[in-house]
C-alpha cells in the first residue's frame, strides 16, 4: 500500500447502519470504557481497601471466607461459600441446583443474623429469599482439571503448568451474576444512588474480582493442608494469569434488545471515543506503541487454546490481518495521515474481528479520550408514548429513523425460522423452531424488526381512511402495536440504541448478542460452544488484589491487561 496523504478529520463518526450490524456488535473486544477495566481504575483511584476477614475452610476448602471492601464512603463484604459436589450435579446449565461456590456482595456490615441468613439463602440462589443489603448474588464451578493440577503441583513444591491456564483461563467460572433486585436482593435504584458502584455493572464486576482472588487464596490453602512442608505459595506473575471464567447463555440475549436507551449510551460512548481517536494525527510514538501492542496481541492469540473451531479459526485470521496492519505500519511517515485511513484500509482487508479489535486499541491509544465518558455509561430508561404526534409525523418518522426495518417483509419461512420464549423451569429466554416448537402463543416479542414492519404497514392503511389522525387515535384502533409505537417514538431521539438485524431469521446468531454484551463487560478468550452459549474470562492478567491494595501500579499495567500473555515458565515449571 502507498504511504497515505493526509486527509480532514471528520466532523462525525461511523453511521448506525454500520455500527449496529449484529454480525460487528459480535466481533468487538473491550476497550477502556469495558467495566471491568473502569472498576479497577476506581478502585485503585479512589483507594479502596479489600481485606480478608474469615477464612473458616476445612482441609479440603470447604466452608466460608469473607472478603472486606473499604471505600471512602462505606464498607462491604464479598461472603463466599465453598461447599463438596457430585460430579453428576455439576453443570453450567441454568437448571442447577447446586454449585462448588456460592457467593455473594453485601453493602454495610455482616452482623450475626446477617451472617446465619446468607448461610441459610446464598447457597440456594433463587431458591432462597435473599436479604435486600444483598447487591449481587452469585454462583461458580470449578475447572477441575485446572484446580486439580494447582493442588498437586503446588503440594508437591512446584509451580502449575502455566500451559494449563492456556487452555481454561481459570480456577473458577461463574455461571450468573445476579443483580439490579433479582430474586429479593437490593433493587436497582439502591446501587445508582451509591457512589461507589453507580456505573452500569460494577458490583457485580467488584464480586467477580474478589471471587477471582478466592481462586487463588483457597488452592493455596489446599495446598498447604495436603502438604504443609513442602507446598507453595503461586507465583505473582503465575496468579496474574488466573481469571475467573463465565458460562453465558440465552439468558443474556435480550438484555440488548430491552435495554435499547443504555444500549445506545454505552455505543455513542465508545464510538465518541473513538472518533477522537480515530482524527488523531499519528506521531512516531504512537506508531511504535501500536505496533508493540499489536505484537502482544498477536502473541495473545497464537497462545490462547479455543475450543469451537470456527472462533479459532477466526482467530487465526486475526493474526494473519495483524501482520498486514504491521506491515502497512511500517510504510506510514508520521504526521502526514490520520487513522481513518487504516480504518477505511482494514473495512477493505481485514476481518470484522480485526476491524473492531483495531477500534478498541486505537481508544486504548489514546487514554484522554475515554476521559469523563466512565462516568457517562448508566442511562435513565424511559420508553414514553408522544400521544399528540400526528399520524403522518409518525409515518415520517418511521420512514426517517426506521427504514432498515420497514422495507423487508419477513415473510419468507427464513425470515419468521425463529421465535423466542420464557421457559418455565427457570424463566430464561429461549429459542423455538416455529411451526415445530410449541409455544409460539406466547412469543417474547424481540423482534424489533417485523414490528416496526407491521406497525407501519397498519398505520398506513389506517391513514388512508384517517389522514389527520394522531398517534394516540391509532394506537386506540390498534392496541396491539402500543409498544412497538412507543418505542419508535422514543428511539428516534437516539443513534444507536436499535440493533439491526432480523431475530427471527434462521442464520441469525445469538452470539452475537451475547458477545456484545461481553464486550463492554471486560470479557475475552471468547470460545462459543454453538451459537446460544459461550465461555470467557474476566480480569486475566489484571492486576492482582494485594496491588490495588497498595497502590502502586503504573497506569499502563493497572490499564492494559485485557490481552494477558502467559508468564514464561522453565520446563519444570518454575518462573
Amino acid at each position: 500500500m502507498n504511504t497515505p496523504v493526509a486527509t480532514p478529520r471528520p466532523s462525525h463518526g461511523r453511521p448506525a447502519s454500520l455500527v449496529m450490524d449484529l454480525e460487528r456488535l459480535g466481533s468487538m473486544s473491550p476497550s477502556r470504557l469495558s467495566f471491568a477495566r473502569t472498576l479497577l481504575r476506581s478502585m485503585v483511584e479512589n483507594r479502596w481497601s479489600v481485606d480478608r476477614t474469615q477464612f473458616a475452610l476445612d482441609e479440603q476448602g470447604f466452608g466460608e471466607v469473607i472478603y472486606r471492601i473499604t471505600t471512602p464512603h462505606q464498607q462491604y463484604h464479598v461472603v463466599i461459600f465453598a461447599q463438596p459436589l457430585a460430579d453428576e450435579l455439576r453443570t453450567d446449565r441454568v437448571i442447577a441446583e447446586a454449585w462448588d461456590v456460592t457467593f455473594c456482595l453485601v453493602e454495610g456490615d455482616v452482623d450475626s443474623a446477617l451472617s446465619a441468613s446468607l448461610a441459610a439463602n446464598i447457597p440456594l440462589q433463587e431458591a432462597g429469599r435473599q436479604h435486600p443489603r444483598v447487591l449481587v448474588i452469585s454462583r461458580a464451578n470449578k475447572s477441575v482439571r485446572n484446580f486439580a493440577h494447582f493442588v498437586a503441583a503446588l503440594s508437591s513444591g512446584e509451580q502449575p503448568d502455566v500451559g494449563t491456564l492456556k487452555r481454561a483461563g481459570y480456577l473458577y467460572r461463574t455461571t450468573a451474576v445476579y443483580g439490579n433486585g433479582k430474586f429479593g436482593i437490593a433493587d436497582y435504584s439502591r446501587v445508582q444512588s451509591n457512589p461507589d458502584f453507580s456505573r452500569p455493572f460494577s458490583p457485580q464486576m467488584a464480586a467477580v474480582y474478589i471471587l477471582r482472588q478466592f481462586s487463588i487464596d483457597q488452592v493455596e490453602h489446599i495446598a498447604r493442608c495436603q502438604a504443609p512442608d513442602s507446598a507453595v505459595a503461586i507465583d505473582r506473575e503465575l496468579q496474574r494469569y488466573v481469571g475467573i471464567g463465565n458460562s453465558t447463555g440465552l439468558g443474556m440475549a435480550p438484555f440488548l434488545i430491552n435495554h435499547p436507551q443504555l444500549i445506545h449510551q454505552w455505543i455513542a460512548n465508545r464510538e465518541h471515543a473513538l472518533r477522537k481517536a480515530s482524527s488523531e494525527t499519528p506521531t512516531s510514538e504512537d506508531i511504535a506503541t501500536l505496533q508493540q501492542k499489536l505484537a502482544v496481541v498477536r502473541q495473545y492469540f497464537d497462545e490462547t487454546w479455543i475450543e469451537d473451531p470456527e472462533q479459532a479459526k477466526r482467530n487465526l485470521e486475526v493474526i494473519d490481518d495483524i501482520d498486514l496492519l504491521s506491515n502497512q505500519l511500517n510504510e506510514y511517515e508520521p504526521g502526514q495521515w490520520s487513522w481513518n485511513y487504516l480504518q477505511e484500509s482494514l473495512r477493505e482487508q481485514a476481518g470484522l474481528e480485526t476491524q473492531e479489535l483495531f477500534n478498541s486499541l486505537l481508544i486504548d491509544l489514546y487514554p484522554a479520550c475515554t476521559d469523563g465518558l466512565e462516568d457517562q455509561m448508566a442511562a435513565e430508561e424511559s420508553i414514553e408514548l408522544q400521544p399528540e404526534m400526528s399520524s403522518k409525523a409518525l409515518q415520517q418518522l418511521l420512514e426517517d429513523q426506521c427504514a432498515w426495518a420497514i422495507h423487508s417483509t419477513y415473510d419468507a419461512p427464513d425470515e419468521r425460522f425463529w421465535f423466542w420464549y420464557k421457559s418455565i423451569e427457570k424463566e430464561e429466554p429461549r429459542l423455538g423452531e416455529r411451526g415445530v416448537d410449541s409455544g409460539a402463543e406466547k412469543e417474547l416479542p424481540l423482534a424489533v424488526a417485523p414490528a416496526l414492519r407491521a406497525l407501519y404497514q397498519d398505520l398506513i392503511a389506517y391513514r388512508a381512511d384517517h389522514a389527520d389522525a394522531l398517534a394516540v387515535d391509532f394506537a386506540i384502533a390498534h392496541p396491539e402495536h402500543l409498544e412497538t409505537l412507543r418505542r419508535a417514538q422514543t428511539m428516534a431521539q437516539t443513534e444507536f440504541g436499535e440493533i439491526r438485524s432480523n431475530l427471527w431469521y434462521e442464520h441469525m446468531k445469538p452470539m452475537h448478542l451475547l458477545r456484545a454484551k461481553l464486550s463492554f463487560l471486560g470479557a475475552n478468550r471468547f470460545d462459543p460452544k454453538g451459537d446460544r452459549w459461550v465461555r470467557v474470562t474476566f480480569f486475566q492478567g489484571s492486576p492482582l488484589l494485594s496491588e490495588v491494595n497498595e497502590g502502586a501500579i503504573d497506569s499502563a499495567r493497572l490499564d492494559d491487561w485485557s490481552f494477558a500473555l502467559a508468564p514464561k515458565q522453565s520446563n519444570s515449571g518454575h518462573p
